[in-house]
């Protein structure tokens, strides 16, 4: 089965010499599994056309913000609304207050929350408000969480549990990513280890509520309680990036769904993806005490031009209002329909597999083993899901272009939607299987 690319071809090469990769964004420039990437024109609810007129069912959800599907009325509403107003004030405006108090009235350990542009400059901002707070400079992550593209943050595990990290990219000083302690997921040994040798210089520990960087890796029973427990021991805030899980998970993201209460909770939290409703929107927010140590109340200096956005913002509120209990357990069906079918192909096809989640979130990991962290994640069979991801696409599904992300679905996949996935697993499951997908297809 083939499909015409040749528009997007062409728009790759022409963006080749204006944009390195021709992308915005790495993963989309489809390295990890071959072929064009395709240069979306339109989207509409569960649909994406691209420039050459193919059409697929989208499972990447602009990586998770379209919880509602695309063009979605309500928030197109919104979005007009607000834009005949204006596009950008830079002073206060209602709909920057009328999306904070929407966010803290939905989790309850948030009492404030500052607004800003990007998931990365959420993650950005909490860890110098985490520094500031304890006055320490060490930060402790995971391997396998990503928190956007911050020095100190984009850094790899050095040669021992509770070793300093080392620069996971060209251009990240050794001396900010030595300031980071890199460990694996799930590891509470690793954890205690890391503050037995150095407690008194850690500011904060953050983590992924839930993976779904590395794939959907869920914390392992009593993990987030540790997390909490040690912290507070050493002195440390615990900062929970709720990126991706926020209000995805549920109406109070992955806190919410998991059901932490009181002496639990983390002290800041991350949010962005669902709360802008496709927009470029995040936020991060905790305890008032920490928050008021934000500029202008507090010494701790954070700014944005175009923060609190009217148009972000409006179309932020009309998607967290249209998420209601209806629209969480819509994702939930649709999500274990779709999964459900793909692993009993992918069984049929005798293709090693694995099926992991976050409450509607899901990953298909091609192993044989359950994955607790990165090193599990990296275990895969990666050439299994390139081939399995090249026929799917060639059928008119359009899934993550990378084995370690997470699959999203919105309100808006219909019975025709889910049944045109269906309909493409079985040869996508065989060209899983075979050395040679083009035989299958």
């Amino acid at each position: 089965m083939s499909q015409n690319t040749s528009t997007s071809q062409a728009l790759l090469d022409h963006a080749r010499s204006v944009t390195p990769g021709g992308v915005n964004s790495p993963v989309r420039a489809f390295r990890a599994v071959g072929g064009t990437p395709r240069f979306i024109r339109e989207a509409k609810g569960p649909w994406l056309t691209d420039v050459d007129g193919n059409r697929y069912v989208d499972l990447i959800c602009s990586w998770g913000p379209m919880i509602l599907g695309h063009a979605d009325p309500r928030v197109m509403d919104a979005v007009q609304q607000a834009a005949s107003r204006g596009f950008s004030f830079g002073t206060p405006s209602e709909n920057e207050v009328a999306l904070a108090t929407e966010i803290v009235s939905r989790v309850e350990p948030v009492e404030q929350v500052r607004l800003v542009s990007s998931g990365t400059e959420a993650t950005m901002s909490a860890i110098r408000l985490a520094r500031g707070a304890t006055q320490r400079s060490k930060i402790i992550k995971f391997a396998g969480c990503y928190h956007g593209h911050v020095d100190a943050l984009l850094a790899a595990a050095g040669s021992g549990l509770a070793t300093f990290a080392l620069p996971d990219s060209a251009g990240v000083p050794a001396s900010s990513a030595g300031e980071t302690i890199v460990l694996p997921y799930n590891d509470v040994d690793a954890l205690d280890a890391a503050f037995a040798e150095h407690g008194d210089e850690v500011a904060a520990v953050i983590t992924e509520a839930s993976p779904g960087n590395m794939g959907v890796v869920t914390p392992a029973p009593g993990f987030t309680k540790a997390l909490r427990d040690i912290t507070t021991k050493h002195g440390a805030l615990l900062i929970s990036d709720e990126v991706m899980t926020g209000f995805r998970c549920s109406a109070a993201g992955w806190f919410g769904h998991e059901g932490q209460q009181g002496e639990t909770a983390p002290d800041l939290f991350t949010f962005g993806k669902v709360m802008g409703g496709g927009f470029p929107a995040a936020a991060f927010g905790g305890r008032r005490d920490l928050m008021e140590l934000l500029a202008p109340d507090g010494p701790v200096y954070q700014a944005g031009t175009l923060a609190g956005n009217p148009i972000a913002t409006a179309a932020g509120l009309a998607t967290l209002q249209a998420c209601t209990p209806e629209v969480y357990a819509h994702l939930d069906r649709v999500a274990h329909t779709i999964a459900d079918a793909a692993s009993s192909e992918l069984t049929k096809a005798g293709v090693p597999h694995q099926v992991q989640w976050a409450s509607s979130m899901f990953s298909i990991f091609f192993t044989d083993e359950a994955v607790t962290n990165y090193d599990g994640a990296k275990k895969q069979d990666i050439h299994a899901f390139a081939r399995f991801f090249d026929a799917m696409l060639a059928q008119g599904v359009h899934l993550p272009p990378s084995s370690f992300e997470a699959w999203f679905v919105s309100a808006s996949h219909d019975d025709e939607a889910v049944a045109h996935i269906v309909e493409a697993l079985p040869t996508a499951a065989r060209a899983a299987a075979s050395t040679d997908s083009a035989a299958t297809l």
